[in-house]
């Protein structure tokens, strides 16, 4: 019977170099490693820090998101007051040029307006006539500037603020009134008010303002918007004026300015002036009054007679207390 033939065993010596091979491989890699071991516990802090960064970031960036925003809303709201403006005025020049379509037209309206205010300037109708009597004469005076009197040391405009004036001759309304200013340029006392008593500045009334370069400014400021209502008819702030600031020491101006009379009569408003503004001894009126008409019912063919009507009355007024009536052809 034949004997099997042993399996041979591993020698050591093949044992012994794979050891030493793979000690090898383990020296070599321990021996080239250059870096030092990544620390997991700094590593998590760096990034935490860096996450801290960036949401502060973050949150500047939307604190400056809310700002724009605001900025923003701001911006439109303004630009929606702009575009109603810019439609408003659009609709006012559309109406301009409605009424002066053509230049035969704004010729004729040229022509209108210069006729009727050289009659109203420089004839007197016959109810003028019989109102002045046929002996009266303007009483001669040495401080005239341009045909009005200027001795007066107090002056209080009269002005009319109704819709059609405002709308149509208020740059005009302010140019004469810093024009009037300038022929006063010491005044002891200043006072605003429109053609219903209303004062331009409340603090002042009853009182008046002071004259000085500050306050003259803050008159024309101040007029750029001042629209108070107003029925067209000077009578009212007329009488308040004289009413409320004559006294004899002073001496006052008042200055009227208008486009329109829409009283019932012209009697009536020169008989309560007459009353208001009595003559003294020596045949002088408590106060002057003076006029500005303003051409703007004269543009308008379909305006009515108001604007000669308040021609008529403030040339009447005018020759009756010492003033002047000054009429304007146009807005030039």
């Amino acid at each position: 019977m034949r004997k099997r033939r042993g399996v041979e065993e591993v020698s050591l010596s093949f044992l012994d170099c794979i050891c030493c091979g793979f000690g090898a491989i383990i020296l070599l890699l321990v021996i080239t490693k250059t870096t030092e071991p990544v620390v997991l516990e700094q590593t998590a802090i760096e990034l935490n820090g860096v996450i801290d960064d960036l949401q502060e970031q973050l949150f500047d960036i939307r604190g400056d998101t809310a700002i724009i925003n605001r900025e923003l809303l701001d911006r439109r709201e303004q630009l929606s007051q702009y575009r109603q403006r810019l439609a408003r005025l659009q609709a006012e020049l559309s109406s301009v040029r409605g009424r002066f379509a053509t230049t035969e037209q704004e010729a004729m309206v040229a022509d209108i307006i210069a006729g009727k205010l050289a009659t109203a300037k420089q004839e007197l109708s016959e109810e003028m006539r019989r109102l002045l009597g046929a002996d009266f004469r303007r009483k001669p005076d040495d401080s005239v500037i341009g045909g009005v009197p200027v001795d007066s040391e107090y002056v209080i405009f009269v002005i009319d603020t109704s819709g059609s004036m405002f709308n149509y001759a208020w740059d005009m309304v302010m140019l004469k009134l810093e024009e009037t200013l300038a022929i006063y340029p010491d005044l002891k006392g200043i006072q605003i008010m429109n053609d219903q008593g209303g004062y331009m500045f409340s603090q002042y009334r009853g009182k008046w303002i002071p004259d000085t370069e500050a306050r003259r400014e803050a008159i024309v400021e101040r007029m750029k918007t001042w629209n108070p209502f107003s029925n067209s008819s000077p009578v009212e702030g007329i009488t308040a004026a004289v009413q409320e600031f004559w006294a004899p020491d002073k001496r006052i101006s008042i200055y009227v300015f208008g486009d329109d009379f829409t009283g019932a009569s012209i009697d009536e408003v020169i008989e309560t002036v007459d009353k208001l503004n009595r003559v003294d001894e020596q045949g002088n009126r408590r106060v002057r009054i003076h006029a500005v008409g303003f051409p703007v019912l004269f543009a308008n063919r379909n305006a009515g007679r108001g604007g000669e009507r308040f021609a008529n009355l403030m040339r009447i007024l005018c020759e009756r207390n010492g003033g002047t009536f000054v009429g304007l052809q146009d807005f030039q």
